[in-house]
């Protein structure tokens, strides 16, 4: 079914329920969001948008957002959110992939994304454009949307690092969202979710249980994570829930600490995006009490593949809590988790293998990618490319990452993206990226380097380099010179080698 729908429900039902917040400050109710996404929808179709179009947004988080994304949804069309971190070029590049039609842009980005050239056409939200489509009357009944039609296309990055559009279904994101009110929690209307990470990404993908139950939809004056405003909004909001990577999570704690905070009006963080360290979760809990749930899922299997419930975060009388803490928890109503090997087949309890997940929440593939689609969805099951193991109670905890992605507060940055631009730097011979640990953002990104014959390590030159062709947060924190890369016999470079090295600096 169209999402919006879930909109128009919520408006029909409590149409003066506060819906739209920046701040404390209420900017819509129910009927106001919901006429306002219509105005705009109808804008859109007059477009020629509709159902088979995408439409990109690049945007900082705000409530406009949310309208956009609701009036995308009304007129039938998929919705390509895209990470506001990402350098223009970036930007760029996955909306001519996606082939959009058209790309919402927020002001603060507006400038650097018209220099990039994207291939559609772009418009600058609160600009004179904007004003004009939202100046239609509104759309009343939404595009039919079926199950297996685009909904969202979220882009990812793979070995090759080159990113992919996954494709999720209007199907994908019920399964999704029904699984939250059995696996996470449940949602009131007097309830409220706090848009403090970006919206692009998890803390966005969770708008939809919010929407269905007529609850408040929060985005911080900040427009991001500041520890000390999430704490007085929720002693002012109440019942606030939230979404945030373990490196903010421990900012929140650092914070509390400090501050004498005691979690007061959060209801819920919904912990996710990396590692949690046991001494962290240990001290999240001690600290602000039970108010953490966690969830794996990754954007091909948006949220929905294990979670770590309310009580096994807080449970400390199990004989194996200690375990259970350090997982990542148990499948997810919606889905199938299976630990398999090589050969496909499950492997036995304590072993392990690579997880895999299969069930309704599971994407149908990439776009116009079918040869990694194949690659990846092998007999129903989706192979996720995280090494773990699940014990005879159903907890599945992660061990390794098969490819090896670099998770750095929160964000995905893939080692292949960051050595294909380094390696087109004239002074670089070859390149090899891997994360190094940090204590509050997980891990960083480094780089060696073999420079060219006749060249020099320049890091101030490779910095400016990266900053021209990829975001910053992928920008390699460190550059380390050698004469050759580690290798085994086939040519491949040994990244154990590298971080070995790096141990020992």
């Amino acid at each position: 079914m169209n999402p919006s729908l879930w909109l128009l429900r919520s408006a029909a039902r409590a149409p003066d329920a506060p819906a739209l917040l920046t701040g404390t400050e209420l900017e819509s109710d129910y009927a106001s969001f919901a006429y306002e996404t219509g105005c705009l929808a109808s804008g859109l179709t007059a477009r020629g948008v509709g159902p088979g179009s995408r439409i990109g947004l690049f945007m900082s988080n705000s409530t406009d957002y949310l309208r956009v994304l609701y009036a995308i949804w009304m007129t039938g069309a998929a919705a390509i959110p895209v990470n506001s971190k990402l350098h223009p070029k970036e930007a760029a590049w996955l909306l001519s992939d996606a082939e959009a039609a058209l790309c919402f842009v927020s002001e603060d980005l507006a400038e650097g994304l018209a220099e990039a050239k994207p291939p559609c056409g772009c418009v600058r939200v609160g600009g004179a454009e904007h004003a004009t489509m939202t100046s239609y009357p509104p759309m009343e009944t939404p595009a039919d949307m079926g199950r297996d039609d685009l909904c969202w296309l979220f882009y990812t990055s793979g070995t090759t690092g080159k990113p992919k559009g996954v494709m999720i279904s209007a199907g994908n994101v019920a399964a999704m969202t029904l699984s939250y009110f059995v696996d996470v929690e449940d949602v009131s209307q007097t309830g409220a979710i706090l848009y403090s990470a970006p919206m692009s990404h998890g803390a966005g993908i969770y708008n939809f249980m919010f929407v269905i139950r007529g609850a408040r939809h929060v985005v911080p004056a900040s427009g991001g994570f500041d520890p000390a405003e999430i704490f007085a909004l929720s002693r002012d909001l109440k019942e606030v829930s939230f979404f945030a990577a373990p490196t903010m999570v421990r900012r929140l704690i650092d914070h509390a600490e400090v501050a004498g905070e005691t979690g007061e009006g959060i209801k819920t963080c919904v912990y996710a995006g990396g590692p949690m360290y046991l001494a962290d979760i240990l001290d999240a809990v001690d600290t602000l009490g039970p108010r953490f749930v966690q969830v794996y899922g990754q954007g091909e299997c948006p949220m929905c593949i294990t979670a770590l419930s309310r009580h096994d975060v807080t449970d400390r009388s199990h004989p194996r809590w200690r375990e259970r803490l350090a997982s990542v928890g148990v499948a997810q109503t919606v889905n199938e988790v299976a630990i398999l090997g090589k050969n496909g087949r499950a492997v036995a309890p304590g072993q392990t293998g690579e997880i895999a997940v299969r069930g309704p929440g599971v994407m149908p593939g990439y776009w116009n990618r079918p040869e990694a689609t194949v690659e990846t969805i092998r007999d129903g099951w989706l192979w996720t490319g995280d090494m773990g193991r699940m014990d005879q109670d159903g907890y599945v905890t992660m061990v390794d990452r098969s490819k090896d992605m670099i998770i750095s507060g929160g964000s995905n940055v893939y080692p292949r993206e960051v050595e294909e631009v380094l390696l087109i730097h004239p002074d670089v011979a070859e390149a090899s990226v891997v994360g190094r640990p940090h204590p509050e953002w997980g891990e960083e990104v480094v780089a060696f380097i073999v420079p060219a014959s006749g060249g020099a390590l320049d890091p101030a030159a490779l910095d400016a380099h990266c900053l021209d062709q990829i975001a910053r947060f992928k920008r390699p924190k460190a550059y380390f010179a050698l004469d050759a890369l580690p290798k085994n016999n086939y040519g491949k470079v040994l990244k154990t080698d590298l971080r070995a090295r790096l141990s020992e600096t």
